[in-house]
């Protein structure tokens, strides 16, 4: 893990198009500014980590039928499947 100490103003880089800047300290709390590229999500650690427990949650959800159902073939109207008589 890279440590490094800023002040209030300063930056730090990181890669192409994020960017931290600190923009308050009050006591133990830092007021961190981020700037990324549209469409690449920041999230706070613990939100994140809600979002990861909720996606496994549902998938455990999931049953093995359910799936089984989702690679059965659907029939598209007017393939032939249809009771009506044909004309012609």
């Amino acid at each position: 893990m890279l440590t490094l100490t800023r002040k209030i103003g300063q930056k730090i880089l990181i890669g192409n198009g994020i960017e931290i800047e600190v923009r308050e300290i009050r006591g133990r709390q830092v007021r961190l500014g981020i700037t990324a590229p549209l469409g690449l999500p920041v999230y706070r650690e613990e939100l994140f980590q809600q979002i990861a427990d909720e996606n496994a949650r549902a998938m455990a959800e999931l049953s093995v039928d359910r799936l089984d159902k989702l690679s059965e073939p659907s029939t598209p109207p007017g393939s032939g499947t249809s009771t009506r008589p044909r004309i012609g």
